[in-house]
């Protein structure tokens, strides 16, 4: 099959999570993955009805809008509800958008447009792993990314945030990894703007038993400093998991040291 042929075949895929006006705004945004995207391991997103956590390398702006609408096409149009900065839900256009996946939105960053930060909202009660571990119990996916930031470092990851292994070990939901390369930084070492882009799809893992004695601690009456102390141990070497999936899956180094591991969990 050629490759327009192929493209022409993905683009009437049917998208059965969306209403008719949704489908074809999704096709729309698909477009630019047409062109520039490859994907590998789409098999690991059967089970579009299964609650996951979608974890990502993050490199560029782009990126953020091309992936997600690429993960949320192969779904069949399922939504993903992404951890994003709240200034991007205040933008024109592209904030009636973003709402429309109905996100995460996170308070800390302030905006560098004036007008768009005098209108910051009040954030919401609970913090941000609550919040997305209560999307998560009521059957929706998260897509979030550790690295909390854009790293155009072609050669290494940037240490992950714990936050996932803290949003992973509450819910127990399945984290689905997902590498974001680039024909440049193999060719040339460097992150474009927008270029050649390859997606790669990892397995999904779960952590069970860590699952299981993270929310038997937090219910537990122990001392507040000790436990908390111990829940981000926890938390951080379920995120060092994730990142050195993440680094296998985007062609990138992970050199964080890993989290000396402080528990049994047999």
């Amino acid at each position: 099959m050629s490759f327009m042929k192929h493209n022409c075949k993905l683009f009437f895929k049917p998208l059965p999570f969306l209403s008719r006006g949704r489908a074809i705004l999704l096709r729309f945004f698909m477009l630019p993955n047409f062109l520039l995207t490859r994907a590998y391991g789409l098999e690991n997103l059967s089970g579009a009805e299964k609650t996951r956590i979608y974890a990502f390398n993050h490199n560029n702006s782009l990126e953020a809008l091309m992936v997600p609408v690429l993960l949320m096409y192969h779904l069949g149009g399922s939504s993903i509800s992404f951890v994003i900065d709240w200034m991007y839900g205040k933008v024109p256009v592209l904030g009636s958008l973003m709402n429309m996946i109905d996100p995460v939105y996170v308070y800390h960053k302030r905006s560098t447009v004036s007008w768009i930060e005098a209108i910051r909202p009040h954030a919401p009660s609970g913090d941000t792993i609550q919040r997305c571990a209560e999307k998560l119990r009521a059957g929706r996916s998260i897509g979030i990314f550790p690295e909390g930031k854009r790293n155009r470092n072609p050669e290494t990851l940037v240490r992950g945030k714990s936050g996932v292994g803290h949003i992973a070990l509450q819910s127990g939901a399945p984290v689905v990894p997902v590498g974001i390369d680039f024909n440049s930084r193999i060719t040339k070492g460097k992150i474009p703007v927008i270029g050649r882009t390859i997606v790669r799809i990892g397995q999904p893992i779960i952590f069970p038993e860590q699952s299981q004695a993270y929310r038997a601690l937090m219910l537990s009456a122990s001392n507040c400093n000790r436990q908390h102390s111990e829940l981000n141990q926890m938390a951080s070497e379920v995120t060092h998991e994730i990142m050195l999936c993440l680094a296998e899956l985007s062609g990138k180094r992970y050199r964080e040291p890993s989290p000396r591991n402080r528990y049994s969990f047999s």
